[in-house]
């Protein structure tokens, strides 16, 4: 089987109302590029008929090949996987939504050629969504850069053209808790930004503030133990505060005999206070403690029950 010049990667979870329209438009920009393609779509465990549809378009189109998840393990685990399947020189992963344009491809396409660059990934010009949506992606963005060993760029997008090499790099890394987002600026390589501007929908993102909550937490925790120094340095300044407030209290019971001490109320909210505190810092060593332990198990971070179009 000859070696396809370009993949394109796009994974599926409730995506059954674009995948046609993503399809066409997608197979009309790859046709401009390269002759030879392939559009990997990745079932992610979709509730919908998301793979019944893309199935079909897998009967009526060589280019397309279909890789159904067993079930819903996320959507960088998906990402991955389609990354994984990718057989092209260059590998171009998008959102299968339409918020990510296909005809992008050809902008991509000319800046990595133009440059030296190994990557040429999306970064929005202004952020896509609701006012609070967006003010919690930048805090997001903040924290993370703050606290983190390496920096991801602000308002970044999942589209991206990528090399062989950089995408073979990517496939280097087995940890079971995945943020792409991070490991795409682990890997190094020449990595060279392109402003777009996404197209909004109507309809809701499967991202919930749950599910966004716990992918932020991930992200954290596993590109830095900056808050296990932060809880060092937080319990170390409560003690050395105890210990000041301590030693006032004799001195100023020697200055004065005769006074009692005293203070139910503020004894009281000192034990709350301090109680959650440690419970705060329990749960906090707690995370990383159990992503040791779901590590250490070295289960796959997803599995394949079939490969269409092969």
């Amino acid at each position: 089987m000859l070696t396809p010049q370009l993949s394109i990667v796009s994974t599926m979870y409730c995506s059954s109302e674009f995948i046609v329209e993503f399809h066409r438009r997608m197979s009309d920009a790859a046709r401009q590029i390269a002759p030879d393609y392939e559009i990997i779509l990745v079932d992610d465990g979709s509730p919908d008929d998301s793979l019944a549809r893309a199935l079909a378009l897998a009967d009526t189109d060589p280019h397309v090949r279909v890789v159904e998840l067993s079930r819903n393990f996320g959507h960088h685990p998906a990402m991955l996987a389609g990354l994984r399947h990718a057989r092209g020189e260059f590998v171009f992963l998008i959102d299968i939504d339409l918020e990510e344009k296909p005809e992008w491809l050809a902008d991509f396409w000319h800046d990595l050629d133009a440059g030296k660059a190994d990557i040429v990934y999306g970064v929005q010009s202004l952020r896509a969504g609701s006012a609070m949506k967006r003010h919690t992606g930048t805090l997001f963005y903040r924290i993370f850069n703050a606290v983190s060993d390496i920096a991801i760029p602000a308002n970044g997008c999942t589209v991206r053209l990528m090399r062989r090499a950089y995408v073979d790099a990517l496939d280097r890394f087995h940890e079971t808790h995945v943020f792409l987002m991070g490991l795409f600026s682990w890997a190094g390589f020449r990595q060279q930004p392109r402003l777009v501007t996404k197209t909004r929908r109507p309809s809701e993102s499967t991202y919930t503030p749950m599910k966004l909550i716990a992918l932020s937490l991930e992200a954290v925790t596993s590109f830095s133990s900056y808050p296990l120094t932060i809880i060092f340095v937080f319990g170390a300044c409560i003690t050395l505060l105890a210990l000041a407030f301590a030693a006032w209290l004799f001195i100023y019971k020697l200055a004065r005999p005769a006074y009692i001490l005293s203070g139910f109320t503020s004894l009281m909210v000192s034990l709350w206070f301090l109680g959650g505190i440690i419970i705060s810092v329990l749960g906090i060593i707690g995370m990383y403690i159990g992503r040791i332990f779901v590590e250490a198990k070295s289960r796959p971070q997803y599995l394949v029950r079939r490969v269409y179009g092969d």
